[in-house]
């Protein structure tokens, strides 16, 4: 009879002993890859559903609206407070539960160029009547003392509706909106109303500020909120 060769059948169970034991890590290992990429999988539709319903970041292009808002500035948009909105491509109102109120600052589908967006800060509200003479905004046949409101050209007043304009009574579903940088800014007075759909919400907070033409952080707006 031959003899059992006991080295070498502990040298097979060390080797199936090892098979296993690398078997058991890679299984640990898919385990922890699988629970990062579930967890990264959850974070961006946590992210995606945020920025699509809840809240959603902008960037100040131009000055339309200093000195409440300067070039540079990045923004938070409460996107929840008026309704719920359907993201891109709908981009649609489906519940409203409260609507803009007068000096809200809002972000809004440009209604010359719906592939934009316009900041800018309610002036008027559907059956407001509104009119602006001499630079000064009356609502309703009352003076508006706008504390936001900077003139850069001071008294010096142009021709067309920058300066002087109606009266006029805004409609229903409607907003008249303008920029507190009253002379240089882009509005309502040029191309006329915001249909309350076309609101995607209210900035409330400065989360960072980029000065480019001094290459800097403005640190000191960092957490402003937007009034």
């Amino acid at each position: 009879m031959s003899g059992v060769d006991e080295s070498a059948v502990a040298i097979g169970h060390r080797e199936q002993e090892e098979k296993r034991a690398d078997v058991g890590k890679q299984s640990v290992q898919k385990s922890v890859a699988r629970e990062y990429a579930e967890a990264l999988f959850v974070a961006l539709l946590l992210a995606l559903f945020i920025r699509s319903f809840i809240v959603q970041a902008f960037k100040i292009p131009s000055g339309s609206m200093l000195p409440t808002l300067q070039i540079g500035d990045h923004i938070l948009v409460n996107k929840f407070l008026y309704g719920f909105r359907l993201p891109y491509p709908i981009d649609t109102t489906v519940w409203e539960w409260g609507q803009p109120q007068r000096d809200d600052v809002i972000v809004f589908v440009y209604p010359k160029d719906r592939t934009k967006d316009f900041i800018k800060r309610v002036v008027a509200v559907a059956g407001d009547t509104v009119e602006v003479r001499h630079k000064a905004v009356y609502i309703n046949g009352s003076k508006v003392e706008d504390a936001h409101a900077t003139f850069a050209d001071g008294d010096r007043e142009i021709p067309g509706p920058r300066d002087n304009l109606g009266p006029f009574t805004i409609p229903d579903h409607k907003l008249f909106v303008m920029g507190d940088n009253r002379d240089q800014s882009h509005d309502g007075r040029f191309w006329g109303y915001v249909d309350l759909d076309d609101v995607k919400g209210k900035a409330f907070l400065i989360y960072w500020s980029w000065d480019s033409q001094e290459t800097w952080v403005r640190w000191e707006r960092i957490g402003d909120l937007i009034r």
